[in-house]
């Protein structure tokens, strides 16, 4: 598996490229679509973001930051009208590159480019935001058929990578890793802004802010995280814990709240669109996921300086290094994440150390810049070749 070099580099020849996803709701695949599709636009490239539902507030940030967002609606599993309207979309921007995201989005845009067939045809890149254990066979067929037409397959971790590559029966060559990126805040802002953050949030002085910031669904396992607090006896009152986000679990989780007797020590904040703020004001951040790709909240708490307490899954072990600048357990064990919440909420000190080393470690090696210049090449090296990556494509000695 191969990484893609990333060095400070000055902007390629400006490009036509159409980012294409299922859904634009509020999710860390489409934080970084956000992300990226703003940078390349500064870099002087022409962006426009295809999605067919879940419109968000994302899709404002976008539209205020001057990047176009078409939404191609698809009615149902089964719109055979989608697939044309699609194409037509594709072919009336006519991108250099159609860079796609999600399975539904991935094969969708695969079919549309058989449609836009020629000299002109735009090259595919797709990609890979997880394990995802959860895929069927036939899922797995399909996406090895859009990686074929793909110029580049790009991860955001190794994990992932090796494991797509694995159940594709394609060798670890055939995709490439690019980390997601993260903002780097201003460290003097933080420290200015984070008082108040904290009055705003009813947060008393010497309260332990626990942050946990993602959709409130079941692999994110949220109540795996109030079992931790509920665990620490005598230090939870100390803890407030930050739940951010909304989802399909919310009312399970409330009611697992009020059952572990943590009504007063729990904040349900729901949907927030200040990330930024809300690290700024905890003391820790925690994502006790099943599973991850490449978590952008990972990322944003080491940016902003904060110890980050997450699962030992996917790609958090390529962010975190354990004991130094956060800490890892193993997913499912409330003991070994209450272990590490109690020592952090018992010694401040502790905090800062992890704390500075996280924010040093994820602004040299997570930084937006690298990102978006990392795909930037990725896209002038798939113009210039014009052609699916066959070569790449061949089967792994192995075929699961």
């Amino acid at each position: 598996m191969t990484r893609s070099s990333v060095e400070p580099a000055a902007p390629a020849a400006a490009l036509r490229v159409a980012i294409v996803t299922d859904e634009m709701e509020v999710g860390g695949t489409q934080r970084q679509i956000v992300h990226l599709a703003r940078g390349l636009r500064r870099r002087g490239h022409t962006v426009t973001v295809l999605y067919f539902r879940e419109r968000s507030f994302l899709v404002d940030e976008l539209e205020q930051a001057g990047v176009a967002c078409v939404e191609v609606p698809k009615r149902g599993k089964l719109d055979p009208g989608f697939v044309l309207r699609l194409a037509a979309e594709m072919r009336r921007l006519a991108p250099d590159v159609i860079h796609a995201f999600a399975f539904s989005g991935e094969l969708w845009s695969a079919v549309a480019h058989l449609r836009l067939g020629g000299a002109a045809q735009p090259v595919l890149v797709s990609s890979v935001r997880g394990l995802y254990e959860w895929y069927r066979p036939w899922q797995w067929r399909l996406k090895r058929w859009v990686a074929s037409r793909s110029a580049h397959v790009v991860s955001n971790s190794r994990e992932a990578g090796r494991y797509a590559c694995r159940q594709m029966g394609l060798p670890e060559s055939a995709v490439e890793v690019v980390y997601n990126g993260a903002e780097v805040p201003d460290a003097a802002r933080l420290a200015a802004d984070r008082p108040v953050l904290r009055a705003a949030l009813g947060l008393a002085d010497d309260a332990v802010a626990v942050l946990f910031v993602g959709r409130l669904v079941a692999l994110k396992n949220v109540p795996l995280l109030l079992q931790a607090v509920a665990q620490l006896g005598a230090q939870a009152a100390a803890v407030r814990l930050l739940v951010a986000g909304d989802g399909p679990e919310r009312a399970a989780i409330e009611a697992a709240v009020a059952q572990l007797g943590l009504a007063g020590r729990v904040q349900m904040l729901g949907q927030r669109d200040d990330v930024a703020a809300l690290m700024a004001a905890a003391d820790i951040v925690v994502l006790p996921s099943l599973r991850e790709g490449l978590s952008n909240v990972i990322l944003e708490g080491m940016m902003s300086g904060r110890p980050v307490v997450a699962s030992r899954v996917g790609g958090s072990v390529e962010l975190i290094d354990d004991g130094l600048s956060g800490c890892l357990f193993t997913s499912g064990d409330a003991a070994g994440l209450a272990a590490h919440l109690a020592r952090l909420v018992g010694d401040a000190a502790l905090r800062e150390r992890l704390g500075a080393q996280a924010r040093a470690q994820a602004v040299a090696r997570f930084g937006m810049a690298a990102m978006v210049q990392a795909y930037e090449r990725l896209y002038a090296d798939a113009v210039g070749r014009n052609r699916p990556p066959a070569a790449r494509l061949r089967p792994a000695s192995k075929t699961p």
